[in-house]
């Protein structure tokens, strides 16, 4: 045994040690002997509103709380029965009938219907609520229209209930990925008499999310809600599916800081951690039965550039800082080799597609770049501001580009970290200069990371536009007869993109969690899609162990 793992095992054990002498019984004990499992969430969540919400924290939780049409087999990514228990497709793939489960009811006790989603679907597509999500249902005839206020009748858009279980939409072209839109929270249902209890159906983050008022669908419904400290959800006994559902509750914790994180996983506190301390990655690697696990991510780590303002909005800078950077250094050194280096947003081999490479690191090209901008080594240079929300692992990051554009460059940016719902109202708001920004993929295609780019898109915070490139996804790519087709303009269309560079390209995402080994049926996959339907705690795993 190497002398680093046998001082960290040392440590575990002294600190195990300490947390059983000083408090009883371990979460993990207990939650082993009870059917809670302890989630670490990454971040406090911004809310529980499936159609207002926008980050991975809130996943988790709305995941557990509410069911769309369709849910995820966690081993295979295939869409499975949800709210829906069958769905037709006519020959055209213009039109999916949902035929929904009689037995799906709300957490009152009410029975749902295809109602609920005519009145959600349109909720979501209103301008007045400024969904950043709304773009996923715009395959939907007219969804888009009707979201930017060009029509206003909601008849008009193709969803349509023919009876209380049978939901029919109309797509404007054949949509292969439009079933995995269904377990997304932005297409989920709603109750609509418990929203417009606390205002209208547009008004965000009212009163209707919080534990006394909240509605939901889910294997679970919410139990209490302490900011900065917990949200419990225990197994909903109105769930359709609910004999199947082994776990008794769930507790997320809201641990931004992934050093704390990793010590409460060390001393039982936690059966997983949303991420893992950079530095503790390769002992972790090294150790024999490690509950380190790590694999590929369909996501893309990159920071944000705002081209309204300067000096970003010139594009000779844009690409200057980007070929600045050197991404391979920066994976082997801060990100400890982990992760792919990425210089377009879509992963490669999303689905058989692979993005175009325009530039690479190439200190004196961004010299140059930079000197015709207006800059030569750095002479006049007005001062960029790096915004990321608070994490230490993204502040190695940004330490990491600041002094990388220091060097190459001569050049000064200043760092500023945010908590994660002013960081969040920063983006929103197009308050920044540069912010770090990643996208996890919400269904397996190339076209959910190009699509963020649209001219007024939701998740377009960069001041980006081009007709040529709207066209090509929302027009061009539906209309193409084969896949090999339609990655050819996909192809194009990132092409463009990244010839304007507003954004920098950093890594294709790994999954990197902590997972005990008594938490089962939370299997690895692209996505790192955790459905909880599925996964159950096994009170004798020592003992089990043992046996092997």
């Amino acid at each position: 045994m190497q002398p680093r793992i046998l001082r960290f095992l040392l440590l575990v054990t002294a600190v195990s040690l300490l947390a059983a002498c000083g408090s009883g019984e371990s979460n993990v004990t207990s939650g082993n002997r009870e059917g809670i499992l302890h989630f670490g969430n990454g971040s406090e969540p911004q809310g529980l509103d499936p159609h207002v919400v926008t980050g991975v924290p809130e996943h988790f939780i709305v995941g557990a709380l509410f069911e769309g049409l369709a849910t995820k087999n966690p081993y295979t990514l295939e869409p499975e029965p949800g709210v829906a228990q069958s769905w037709d497709i006519s020959e055209d793939g213009r039109t999916i009938t949902f035929h929904l489960n009689p037995a799906a009811k709300w957490s009152n006790g009410e029975s749902m219907s295809a109602t609920d989603y005519v009145w959600s679907w349109q909720r979501l597509l209103s301008p007045a609520l400024g969904s950043e999500y709304a773009y996923m249902l715009f395959p939907v005839k007219n969804a888009e229209a009707f979201s930017k206020g060009r029509i206003t009748d909601f008849s008009l858009v193709g969803v349509k209930a023919l009876d209380d279980l049978t939901l029919q939409v109309t797509l404007d072209e054949r949509t292969p990925y439009f079933i995995q839109l269904m377990d997304h929270y932005s297409t989920f249902a709603v109750h609509r008499a418990t929203i417009e209890k606390f205002g209208k159906a547009t008004d965000r983050f009212t009163p209707w999310t919080r534990v006394e008022n909240m509605v939901s669908n889910g294997a679970f419904r919410l139990k209490t809600w302490q900011l900065y400290r917990r949200i419990e959800v225990e197994k909903s006994d109105t769930y359709w599916d609910r004999d199947n559902v082994k776990l008794n509750g769930i507790v997320f914790y809201p641990t931004e800081n992934v050093v704390s994180e990793e010590r409460m996983f060390r001393v039982g506190q936690l059966h997983y951690t949303a991420s893992v301390p950079l530095g503790k990655i390769p002992v972790y690697q090294e150790m024999a039965d490690t509950p380190y696990r790590q694999a590929p991510y369909l996501g893309t780590y990159y920071y944000l550039l705002n081209t309204t303002r300067p000096p970003t909005d010139k594009l000779k800078v844009r690409q200057a800082l980007s070929m600045a950077v050197d991404r391979d250094k920066l994976n082997k050194t801060v990100l400890q080799g982990t992760n792919i280096s990425a210089y377009s947003i879509t992963p490669p081999d999303t689905l058989g597609y692979y993005p175009p490479k325009l530039f690479d690191y190439d200190v004196e090209k961004a010299r140059q770049l930079l000197a015709e901008a207006g800059y030569p080594n750095g002479e006049g240079w007005p001062g960029l501001e790096l915004t990321y929300n608070t994490s230490e692992d993204h502040r190695k990051v940004a330490v990491a580009l600041q002094q990388m554009w220091q060097d190459a460059l001569n050049i000064q940016v200043t760092l500023t970290n945010q908590e994660w719902k002013v960081y969040l109202d920063s983006i929103t708001e197009m308050n920044f200069q540069i912010a770090r920004r990643g996208w996890i993929g919400d269904y397996v295609d190339p076209n959910n990371f190009l699509d963020l780019f649209l001219a007024g898109g939701g998740n377009n915070n960069t001041g980006f536009a081009s007709p040529d490139y709207d066209a090509m996804i929302q027009l061009e790519a539906p209309q193409a007869a084969t896949r090999e087709e339609r990655y050819a303009v996909f192809y194009q269309a990132e092409t463009l993109l990244m010839e304007q560079m507003p954004i920098i390209p950093l890594y294709t995402y790994t999954s990197k969690h902590l997972l005990h080994p008594s938490a089962k049926g939370m299997p690895p996959n692209l996505m790192d899609w955790t459905n909880f339907k599925y996964v159950w705690l096994d009170k004798d795993w020592q003992q089990a162990s043992k046996g092997d």
